[in-house]
């Protein structure tokens, strides 16, 4: 695999992380827990019921820095905000829990999840089995896999640890080698990040050429630089109707006006064309 360095370096992070959290909280332990929690909320079906009248589906982030951004938005109160995205019309939610790069926690999971009924993904670098337990033991309804950060067997045996404890997986792609090994996963998402990892370039041509080698049967989630009504508009064009906005919406002074912009706006082009 041809991973990029800053991936690379967040992997090593990641795994002395989850060394110690093995020590500090036993596998056994997230078993106990996850056998008290109620089933997920279908992550999956919240995104097929726009993606079917081809409305937007939008998965809105709560995200409180990145490492190319810096701080987005530091103070940030997820239950706020996620009830605020509940308001604006999102479908789904994602949540950073990665401390160390994205100053994210597992708590800002947990109290957005509370605060809303919209299904959540845990969006961090899962490379451990022990981090698909600890997923659903957070309560989250979904995970992201990132096939750049993955070996073809690694991907496999994640994915489906995540079937049998009933999260739904989005699998993450950036080019066509990873979409084709994406493919190979019995799934029903496929994120396409419009951001190259070696490059740090944002290039929604990305997600258009890479859409036409996906099977009708998954939803593609357009993921990275989405701004403007426009931005949707262009992604539609390609058969793209689900989109993952986080960088935009947090650094607005309201992130559910925001997002409600981006809807007007694009509903207001789509009813001037009929």
């Amino acid at each position: 695999m041809n991973t990029p360095s800053v991936l690379r370096k967040i992997i090593a992070t990641k795994q002395a992380e989850v060394a110690q959290c093995r020590i500090s909280t036993p596998l056994e332990t997230l078993e106990k827990t996850i056998e008290t929690l109620s089933a997920p909320r279908d992550f999956y079906a919240a995104l097929e019921r726009r993606v079917i009248q081809q409305q937007p589906a939008i998965i809105a982030e709560f995200k409180r820095a990145s490492p190319s951004a810096g701080w987005i938005n530091q103070h940030a109160d997820p239950a706020e905000i996620a009830a605020a995205y509940q308001r604006a019309g999102a479908a789904c939610m994602s949540v950073l829990t990665d401390a160390e790069y994205f100053r994210g926690s597992e708590q800002d999971l947990k109290r957005a999840r509370a605060a809303c009924d919209l299904p959540v993904i845990r969006k961090d670098f899962i490379i451990d089995e022990y981090q698909v337990y600890e997923t659903r033991a957070l309560g989250a309804d979904a995970m992201l896999l990132i096939v750049a950060a993955l070996d073809d067997a690694q991907l496999q045996a994640l994915a489906a640890l995540a079937g049998e404890l009933d999260l739904a997986v989005l699998i993450e792609v950036h080019d066509r080698n990873e979409l084709d090994r994406a493919l190979t996963v019995p799934g029903k998402l496929i994120g396409i990040n419009n951001r190259d990892l070696h490059r740090f370039e944002t290039r929604f041509e990305t997600s258009v050429e890479l859409a036409g080698h996906v099977p009708e049967d998954r939803i593609i989630v357009s993921e990275s630089g989405i701004h403007r009504p426009e931005d949707i508009r262009q992604l539609k064009t390609a058969g793209i109707y689900s989109f993952l906005i986080g960088e935009s919406l947090m650094s607005a002074d309201r992130p559910d006006f925001a997002m409600s912009a981006l809807f007007d706006g694009e509903m207001r082009s789509s009813n001037k064309k009929m």
